[in-house]
């Protein structure tokens, strides 16, 4: 079996932290007497997930370079209360009610604003040497405290109705022929990928895999997708939903009608940001950078890396990330209050760290943060599901942190990393 997984390629440490998923799923399946594993909790975790995973792979940069971000959460707050107030009590002033560039003007200036915060942190690290967890612990109580001050504590509501799709809910969905579209150009661009980096290691005398593995490989990753469409696309909405979407879609509305949600649009944003990310860190001058910065930051320095503007970009990069996030976790509850994006910042740095992310820097993967997200979602959405005490939730949110270093720290020293 190992030498069989060795020709796939496959890391086995990416095995097991499918396969721990894997086996959360079918227990909590077990426990709640096959609620768990249904289109509709899958569809909600997915959307639960989206995100944090999003705040998870700039992270990935962040603890790599060997830096912390404790301000994500408070930061996602900010950001979320202030382009709230935009859309809300700004833009209908100059452009009117509902005008169409309200969602898109939002989210330029979610983008925005979490690229000037986070370069303006990393800054203060790069370039004043101070570190990065005093840095961002003051950025946790400062924005904290300055998304109260946006609207003196009062929640913000409704917001853009165009905005809110960018949330998932029934309307937040790409419906049933446009999920399969998406599955399609998914699963060919994965196929795509892979090919494409078979063919590169072979134009550069690389060892490449057995053709068999890379057929298998191909089979599994566009059957993961389609799989995925497929049960989204068997998620029937409300009733009370149905009139309202087919309405809104310019479906004729007949008796007896039903709608399936599909795909909701914030994972289709996770999904491209996953890719974006990922080729920033594999294929890219800066993403080769940043994990030299973080294996030796002192060769990389001689070596003629401007490691302080690296790390401004990378607090920057941290602080888009955290932009798009604060309009997704705004838009998915429909409006902005002073709990928004509370705790946010250590479920972001968990998910990380479960996924493989090694504090001490230098190594971590896109991939590993994003399934880390969804083990720490599906951990907490199944205890709620089986009436497990809030408290306790959290106790055990820890303990499987705390394990999931302890089993870094073990693989590390058997392989001699």
């Amino acid at each position: 079996m190992k030498n069989f997984l060795t020709k796939l390629g496959i890391d086995l440490r990416l095995l097991g932290m499918i396969g721990a998923l894997v086996a959360l799923c079918v227990m909590f399946d077990l426990i709640t007497g096959g609620r768990f594993l249904t289109p509709r909790n899958l569809f909600n975790i997915s959307v639960q997930t989206a995100s944090v995973a999003i705040m998870a792979t700039g992270m990935v940069f962040v603890i790599v370079t060997r830096n912390i971000d404790l301000s994500v959460g408070s930061l996602l707050g900010f950001i979320g209360m202030t382009i709230a107030a935009f859309q809300v009590h700004v833009l209908p002033e100059y452009l009117g009610l509902g005008h169409w560039s309200i969602w898109v003007l939002a989210l330029l200036a979610a983008v925005l604003m979490g690229t000037i915060i986070g370069a303006a942190q990393g800054w203060v690290v790069g370039y004043q040497m101070v570190p990065s967890f005093i840095v961002t612990l003051g950025g946790f109580l400062i924005y904290r405290g300055a998304m109260w001050w946006v609207t003196q504590g009062q929640t913000v509501a409704p917001l853009d109705p165009t905005f809110k799709l960018m949330g998932g809910g029934a309307e937040g969905t790409l419906g049933e022929t446009l999920s399969w579209g998406f599955g399609v150009v998914a699963a060919v661009v994965a196929i795509a990928l892979i090919l494409l980096s078979r063919q590169r290691k072979e134009t550069h005398g690389f060892k490449v895999k057995p053709k068999w593995a890379e057929g298998i490989l191909i089979i599994l990753a566009a059957g993961l997708i389609l799989s995925y469409v497929w049960t989204m696309n068997n998620h029937q909405m409300a009733k009370g939903a149905v009139k309202r979407v087919a309405e809104a879609r310019g479906i004729e509305v007949t008796d007896g009608m039903v709608l399936n949600h599909g795909v909701a649009i914030p994972v289709v944003m996770l999904l491209v940001v996953t890719v974006v990310m990922t080729i920033v860190s594999t294929r890219t001058r800066f993403g080769r950078y940043v994990y030299a910065t973080g294996g030796n930051p002192e060769a990389a320095e001689l070596s003629g890396i401007n490691t302080r503007l690296l790390t401004v970009k990378v607090f920057a990069l941290m602080g888009a990330l955290t932009g798009i996030s604060a309009v997704v976790a705004s838009a998915r509850l429909g409006s902005a209050d002073v709990g928004l994006g509370l705790l946010d910042e250590l479920r972001v740095i968990a998910a990380a760290v479960i996924g493989g992310t090694a504090l001490a820097g230098g190594f971590g993967t896109i991939y590993g943060a994003v399934i880390g997200a969804f083990i720490l979602q599906t951990l907490q959405s199944g205890m709620a599901s089986s009436n497990v005490d809030a408290p306790l939730q959290n106790m055990v949110v820890g303990l499987v942190l705390v394990f999931a270093v302890w089993l870094d720290i073990v693989y590390r020293r058997k392989i001699g990393v």
